[in-house]
C-alpha cells in the first residue's frame, strides 16, 4: 500500500476504533508520523501533518464523523487526508522560506554593528517576513519592542537605516515607519 494511504488508513482505524478514555488523537497523529517516517525513510522531515490536523481541527472532525457514519468507503476521509498532507507540505515550503530569508539577511549583513535591541527589532521584522509587519516599524513601536525611551528608537532606526538594514516607507513626518531592504535577499 503507498505510504500516505497507508498512514491515512491507520489514522482512521486508529480513531474509529477510539481504545482509550483519553489520548487517543495525539496517538493516532502520532501514528500517523511514524507511518510517514517508515515510508520516507528520511532521517528528518520538514513537515508536520499533527500540526496541519490540529491546525483544520473542525474540518477533521467533520470529515470523520461523516466518514464513520458512511457505508464504510473511506474515499472522502482519504481526499481530505492527502489534501491536508499537501497543504502540510506548502506551509512547510513557507517556513523555510521564512527561514533562508532570514539566514541570507543576516548573512548578508553579518559586519553590521548592532545593539540587542536593533537585533531584536530586527529578527522581528524577519520574523514576519516582508509586508507582514503592519504599518512598518514605527518609532512608538520600536520604543516598546525594545523597552527604550522614543529618542533612544529614533536614534536607534536612524542607524539602521544608515547602514542600509532599513529603509523609511513613503509619507514619513510623524507618522514615518521603516521596513527591511527585502530586494536585496
Amino acid at each position: 500500500m503507498d505510504g500516505l494511504v497507508r498512514a491515512g488508513v491507520a489514522h482512521f482505524r486508529f480513531v474509529t476504533v477510539h481504545p482509550f478514555e483519553d489520548g487517543n488523537g495525539r496517538l493516532a497523529r502520532a501514528l500517523t508520523d511514524m507511518a510517514l517516517a517508515q515510508d520516507e525513510k528520511l532521517p528528518a522531515r520538514f513537515y508536520s501533518l499533527s500540526s496541519q490536523i490540529m491546525a483544520e481541527r473542525e474540518a477533521y472532525y467533520a470529515v470523520l464523523e461523516q466518514t464513520q457514519k458512511g457505508d464504510g468507503d473511506i474515499t472522502a476521509w482519504l481526499e481530505w487526508f492527502l489534501g491536508s498532507f499537501e497543504r502540510a507540505v506548502g506551509r512547510s515550503e513557507e517556513l523555510l522560506a521564512g527561514v533562508l530569508l532570514k539566514a541570507r539577511f543576516w548573512q548578508r549583513h553579518a559586519g553590521a554593528s548592532l545593539t540587542e535591541r536593533q537585533r531584536k527589532v530586527l529578527n522581528r521584522l524577519l520574523d514576519c517576513g516582508p509586508g507582514g509587519f503592519e504599518g512598518g516599524m514605527t518609532t512608538r513601536k520600536f520604543a516598546s519592542l525594545a523597552g527604550v525611551s522614543k529618542a533612544t528608537a529614533q536614534r536607534e532606526l536612524a542607524d539602521l537605516v544608515d547602514q542600509g538594514l532599513l529603509r523609511p516607507n513613503p509619507g514619513g513626518g510623524r507618522s514615518a515607519s521603516y521596513e527591511v531592504v527585502w530586494e536585496d535577499l
